[in-house]
């Protein structure tokens, strides 16, 4: 990945929630540790109530789905990372955000930039997810019709309304 834009691509969060899923789909969450104060930007809930994780995607967010529409939303940046950890192996320092500590192991999410721009939202309900989205077409699911039409929405360059989340949801810079 190169360095013009500041989240991971489309395929980037598509691989790791299909990876994430393997390794935590039905796993019991027994905390989430904030290891960093910048990273965690919103709680509407307490961790004690998340439970049953589902891994799924929001634009080129990575939403981990607890029971009772528990929430945990993840933003990467070009320099974010999520890594496992087996049960019981210990987990390195250096640059972590905030570990997810499943029954089953440990998800770390870590940032190696300066700018420090990951954020992790602790959300409650679809609603609350809801207002996370920024609305842009979902372009995997839309026929070619629709990512036409809102291509040609605003008066935008194609690459300007190609990255604009709002047009288009989860295309950037990058590829």
């Amino acid at each position: 990945m190169g360095g013009g834009s500041e989240t991971p691509e489309l395929p980037d969060v598509t691989v790791y929630v299909e990876w994430l899923d393997a390794l935590v789909r039905g796993a019991r969450l027994q905390q989430i540790a904030v290891l960093s104060p910048f990273v965690l930007r919103s709680v509407e809930s307490t961790v004690g109530e998340f439970s049953g994780c589902a891994i799924r995607r929001s634009a080129k967010r990575i939403v981990l789905e607890f029971s009772d529409s528990y929430f945990a939303v993840i933003h990467l940046t070009i320099a974010g990372r999520l890594r496992w950890r087996a049960a019981g192996v210990k987990v390195p320092k250096p640059n972590l955000l905030a570990t997810f500590n499943f029954d089953t192991g440990t998800v770390l999410f870590n940032e190696a930039w300066k700018k420090k721009r990951a954020l992790l939202h602790l959300l409650r309900g679809e609603r609350a997810l809801r207002e996370h989205q920024r609305g842009g077409l979902e372009v995997v699911d839309a026929p070619p019709v629709a990512a036409r039409e809102a291509l040609c929405s605003e008066n935008h360059t194609h690459k300007r309304a190609l990255t604009d989340p709002r047009i288009l949801s989860g295309i950037g810079n990058e590829y």
